[in-house]
């Protein structure tokens, strides 16, 4: 069986030329994934059961040199439709165990066409060459096939990028995803996708979030407030909750600091989230991220009387919810001065 080896510059190409599809069949049972061969729609029920038997860390590491993101160049005759959307941090959903997960890292994600047209497309030619680079590269195939309508009603509006260049994960759509572990933790997850026209494809490198945004100082409040009337903050809270992290506390402490200096000072605390979630559910999580903010205020002995609060979750954003540097902004605390 001859395979076309000019897609993978980066990993050892001798490999491919070798590979059979009993070599396929032994590489797949090495490890104890669930991992799904039909092409069926795979039910709720079903998805609970694999994920909770799917386990990453039981996928062997790699060691192999993938050399740079996004590791793999297109198999020869095919190109990319549009320009392909390139993050450097951003989050995407994958079926791991049925469900679908949020994993975040660098992104790569574009549709995929034949370079002479659909004539020319073949589905089979797109999947066959990353299933074998990949496994190549280390890899191991941990899902394929379809998602409940369920599970899409389930997760869709936490996936902000739906609908966009390359955006995967719709009930009709036959997905298989592979996953390279690395030893380093920045395991890198694979999905495709397609039909008889053309095809998708996603690449993620996980990586950990780094925090750009720094604590504002009083000084800096003090003079938003007097020039603008307003100061933003990136207050830190818990993880969709509305307690406030050791860097949060910190951040109220310059607000007490501006509210000491300045008696006769009020101002409103006005609370704002991302898109993450449902709109019901953000309002109600800025409300109490504000009046969190106002009860750490009044616990410093300012009084809470020279103080209102307010929440208005996802309105009125100020950066790009579709990557996370974007929605990182957004959750903030505006001080207003009343």
């Amino acid at each position: 069986m001859k395979i076309v080896t000019q897609f993978l510059p980066m990993v050892a190409i001798a490999a491919l030329t070798t590979l059979s599809c009993q070599k396929e069949a032994k590489e797949g049972n090495k490890t104890s994934q669930t991992v799904r061969e039909d092409t069926t729609q795979v039910t709720a029920e079903q998805m609970q059961k694999d994920a909770a038997s799917f386990d990453p860390e039981s996928v062997p590491v790699s060691e192999k040199d993938l050399g740079q993101f996004p590791f793999f160049t297109l198999p020869k005759g095919l190109k990319p439709l549009n320009k392909p959307v390139e993050k450097k941090y951003d989050k995407l959903f994958f079926p791991l165990g049925g469900v679908m997960t949020p994993v975040e890292g660098k992104v790569w994600r574009s549709f995929i066409a034949a370079e002479k047209g659909t004539e020319d497309w073949s589905l089979a030619y797109f999947e066959k060459s990353y299933h074998e680079a990949i496994l190549a590269a280390g890899g191991v195939k941990v899902f394929e096939g379809q998602i409940s309508q369920q599970e899409f009603d389930r997760y869709n509006k936490m996936a902000t990028y739906l609908g966009d260049e390359g955006a995967m994960g719709y009930p009709e759509e036959r997905i298989t995803v592979y996953l390279i572990r690395r030893s380093a933790g920045d395991d890198v997850y694979i999905q495709l996708t397609g039909n008889d026209t053309g095809g998708k494809l996603n690449i993620l490198q996980k990586e950990p979030f780094k925090q750009t945004i720094s604590i504002i100082s009083s000084t800096q409040i003090q003079k938003d407030l007097e020039q603008k009337g307003k100061a933003v903050l990136h207050i830190n809270f818990d993880t969709d909750k509305a307690t406030l992290t050791k860097e949060g506390i910190e951040a109220v402490g310059e607000i007490v600091k501006v509210l000491q200096q300045n008696k006769d000072l009020k101002i409103a605390v006005n609370g704002y989230t991302d898109n993450s979630g449902s709109r019901e559910h953000n309002l109600d999580l800025s409300r109490q991220r504000a009046t969190a903010v106002k009860n750490r205020i009044g616990q410093a002995g300012i009084d809470t009387g020279r103080l209102t609060v307010d929440g208005f979750g996802q309105d009125n954003p100020i950066a790009d919810n579709s990557s996370e540097e974007g929605r990182a902004q957004n959750r903030r605390v505006e001080l207003i001065r009343r």
